[in-house]
């Protein structure tokens, strides 16, 4: 009988029979029901993955936003992740509790957050002691059964622990290993080393160096971080998506690669159009606040209430715009006519909208705006994105049960993308720290005796 790669019993990196694998795919996580009232989706944690990635099995030695943003996307999508974690802490994220957990979290779960929640669901965790020989050989073990390696350790680290790519493709020839750094990791064409290589990677370092917060913020106001890490999760989906493309590789090559991702590289890249302008046409950057560089109107209003973002892209929704506000004059005046003439007289535009927009209530705007086909919409509230009826509609949040938690679950984002046959799957909630050691271990035949000794050593 073939065998092929799967889950077992909850455990990852063990192989099954294809009548195995045929088996587990016959669950379906998606019997999922609604808790009383609420729109909150109740997804019912199991160890079986029916995903496109079934099959797959990722070791995850990274830490903080980027890799494990990529690593949860691929778990989502059916995956087997296992998070392998320093015995003395683990993820730094685990400790990153906002004031308002204190109520979250029973005192035993400790080791768990709402942040480090966000982006580990679907994986497993074992602790392991990579400066120690032993802790070594257990991941070399694991890497002969795995198919990706993720981490985000300083660029040479690895290599100088004795862990690094060439010694983990002698192991695996077939291993895809997927690095995250800040600035750029060691790769085998050497040639593409920067000055900056060794840098350790943060998310508002990379977004300052790489230009976002140079053009993020008010127009004569001071650079303005985005309120997420998005310079940190578009490394993670810039990764992810190379990851498939290894894999999809390997399948016609036979053979495993590097890739190598930094913060740095994809906030560049990131910089689309704007870099264009300046590439091609020397046209320095600016900050513009919720306005945009080539399409005037296309901003957040103040309304009498609150905010609302509208726009028109086109002469034509820019009379239908002119036609709601009872501008009739407006479109054929010179200064307006076309989308080059209102970015050049951007201010009067302005002047002349901004007092009608604040005049009136956002839902009254709404109203207006029903129907016209201009692109617009409120600035809601984090409350009003959760109460939003496309928000339950898309199944965009979960429930997990989950052992940490006073209330014995938690919620959790939906995935943004859906697939009408292999559907991703949230089947497992974020693992406690060192949450699968013993089950992974005694799976790899150790026994009780030795992990109680390994325990006592500080190797996992």
């Amino acid at each position: 009988m073939t065998t092929t790669r799967t889950i077992l019993k909850g455990c990852p990196l063990v192989r099954a029979t294809t009548t195995q694998v045929l088996e587990h795919r016959k669950y379906d996580i998606h019997s999922a029901s609604y808790l009383g009232n609420s729109q909150f989706r109740c997804s019912h944690a199991s160890a079986h993955a029916n995903g496109p990635l079934s099959g797959i099995r990722i070791l995850d030695l990274t830490r903080v936003l980027a890799g494990p943003f990529c690593t949860q996307i691929l778990a989502d999508y059916g995956a087997e992740v296992l998070k392998v974690e320093n015995p003395k802490g683990g993820d730094d994220t685990r400790l990153w509790r906002t004031a308002a957990e204190k109520d979250i979290w029973k005192l035993t779960g400790n080791d768990m957050s709402a942040y480090f929640c966000a982006i580990n669901r679907n994986k497993m965790s074992i602790t392991l002691n990579l400066k120690q020989d032993q802790g070594r050989e257990i991941l070399f073990r694991l890497v002969k059964n795995a198919d990706v390696v993720v981490e985000n350790f300083v660029p040479g680290k690895m290599d100088k622990m004795g862990i690094g790519y060439e010694k983990l493709r002698e192991i695996n020839p077939l291993i895809i290993h997927a690095s995250v750094s800040g600035q750029c990791s060691i790769t085998p064409d050497s040639y593409l080393l920067g000055p900056y290589s060794h840098r350790a990677g943060y998310d508002a370092i990379a977004a300052a160096e790489a230009g976002m917060l140079h053009i993020t913020g008010e127009r004569d106001g001071p650079p303005t971080r985005p309120g997420l890490g998005l310079t940190d999760m578009s490394t993670g989906l810039y990764l992810h998506g190379a990851i498939l493309a290894a894999l999809y590789a390997r399948r016609d090559t036979g053979r495993g690669q590097k890739i190598d991702a930094s913060l740095f590289e994809s906030q560049v890249s990131l910089l689309s159009n704007v870099a264009m302008s300046w590439l091609n046409a020397g046209e320095p950057a600016k900050r513009w606040g919720t306005e945009h560089p080539s399409i005037v109107p296309y901003q957040a209003f103040k309304t009498k209430d609150g905010h609302l973002v509208l726009g028109a892209t086109n002469n034509r929704q820019f009379q239908t715009l002119c036609h709601l506000m009872k501008l009739s004059g407006l479109p054929t005046d010179p200064r307006f006519i076309d989308n080059s003439s209102r970015v050049q007289n951007r201010a009067e535009l302005k002047g002349i909208l901004e007092p009608i927009m604040s005049a009136r209530a956002t839902e009254v705007w709404l109203a207006i705006l029903e129907g016209s086909g201009l692109p617009y919409g409120p600035v809601n509230t984090i409350e009003e994105v959760f109460s939003h009826p496309q928000t339950a509609a898309r199944d965009m949040v979960y429930s997990l049960p989950h052992k940490a938690s006073v209330s014995g679950q938690i919620r959790v984002l939906g995935t943004p993308v859906k697939f009408s046959e292999t559907k991703p799957q949230l089947r497992r909630s974020p693992p406690s720290l060192g949450e699968h050691t013993n089950s992974t271990l005694e799976r790899m035949g150790f026994s009780p005796k030795e992990i109680r000794a390994m325990r006592e050593q500080g190797i996992v």
